[in-house]
């Protein structure tokens, strides 16, 4: 019998990691959680690269070069970054060239989706600027120039813009930090006209990929000291997220088909995938593989923390939950309503706090390359 991991590939859910650094790549143990743990894909954002260069392993030779071309820490990361994506991106390539193609019997429907992405973030003090957002991503898939290459643009307002504009322009984006349902629907439909735009102008929509990353156990964080603030109702705690991300999934559905959808299906476009993240369990009440086990379902990504990809391929269990019961996902907003959770100021509040959370540890970062450039700096003159 296959592994739990591998059991998520085969029902057409992809698994990929939300962990990247460059001893994770250099030290082969991405090859091995490609080989032995199904992983397809990786993830990473600011916070991310903080923690793996705050460790430093693998990055000081190449410190020091750029220390020597440039005094912009934001530059300097930029190029440590660039390295340890585009290594990620030939080490995952033979996935990306391995594309899934499946057909409908009953429609001749093809479906072709592709994995084998690395992600890298624009710079998050851009998230309500949509043309600094559009300018930085443009530079990011310059800089790195590979195919499985996806930028991740945040889904603020200001963020749809730059995410229609990439799009049309026949650049692969992850859409990152979807709290609501209202948001998503705006991601998808800015996919949809860039994609539209991009036909329309000549370009092959057939070489554009997309997937909207929804936010899950941050949700239910939210959502739950919200109702312990009003006491009563644990029935509901730990219910938010995934009735959440259920919705989300019955709207893919809608967005994903009927004739406007077919009309670009013709032209070799792939369907924007829901990308389940934050799915690490924060609440140690809850089981460790809560947002992997319910929310299992096809044409789906989840990208999951070392830590919770080993416990879903030691104790996880595998079935269709994303489509069970999508019925009683409404009710559970409702009953949030009625309990006096307000879901909209949920969501913005996260959004707001997600951008926030990433400018800082954008910030540690620069903090870090610039004590580690002054350090290289006095080291130098003191050799004279």
């Amino acid at each position: 019998m296959s592994k739990p991991l591998q059991q998520l590939a085969d029902v057409g859910q992809s698994v990929w990691i939300d962990y990247l650094s460059r001893d994770l790549v250099q030290s082969g143990d991405l090859a091995r959680l490609v080989h032995d743990y199904s992983v397809v894909g990786v993830t990473s954002n600011p916070t991310i690269f903080q923690e793996a260069m705050a460790g430093a392993n693998g990055y000081e030779e190449q410190l020091r070069e750029e220390v020597g071309e440039t005094d912009d820490p934001q530059e300097v990361f930029l190029r440590l970054a660039a390295r340890d994506v585009g290594d990620a991106c030939a080490l995952l390539r033979p996935v990306f060239d391995r594309t899934a193609i499946t057909v409908d019997a009953q429609t001749t429907t093809t479906h072709s989706h592709r994995d084998g992405f690395v992600s890298i973030e624009v710079d998050p003090t851009l998230a309500y600027d949509s043309a600094a957002t559009t300018a930085a991503a443009v530079r990011l898939h310059a800089l790195i120039d590979k195919p499985n290459l996806f930028v991740k643009i945040p889904a603020t307002k200001q963020g749809l813009v730059a995410i229609e504009e990439m799009i049309a322009n026949g650049k692969s984006i992850n859409v990152t930090l979807i709290f609501s349902l209202q948001r998503y629907s705006e991601v998808a439909e800015a996919y949809v006209r860039g994609l539209e735009r991009l036909i329309a102008a000549g370009g092959d929509a057939s070489q554009v990929f997309s997937v909207a990353s929804f936010f899950v156990s941050r949700v239910d964080t939210e959502a739950d000291r919200r109702l312990a603030q009003i006491g009563g109702h644990d029935e509901l705690k730990g219910t938010l997220a995934v009735a959440n991300a259920k919705l989300a999934y019955v709207r893919y559905g809608e967005v994903f088909s009927g004739e406007r959808w077919q009309a670009l299906e013709a032209k070799g476009a792939s369907t924007q995938r829901c990308l389940w993240a934050s799915t690490s369990t924060k609440n140690p009440a809850y089981s460790d593989v809560k947002y992997v086990e319910e929310l299992i379902g096809p044409d789906t990504v989840n990208t999951m923390p070392e830590k919770t990809l080993r416990a879903f391929q030691e104790h996880g269990r595998v079935r269709g939950t994303l489509e069970e019961r999508a019925d009683d996902a409404q009710r559970v907003l409702e009953r949030f309503a009625k309990a006096g959770v307000d879901y909209a100021d949920v969501t913005d509040t996260l959004e707001r706090e997600g951008v926030r959370a990433f400018e800082k540890s954008f910030a540690t970062l620069l903090d870090g390359i610039r004590t580690a450039a002054a350090e290289i700096i006095r080291k130098r003159q003191a050799l004279g």
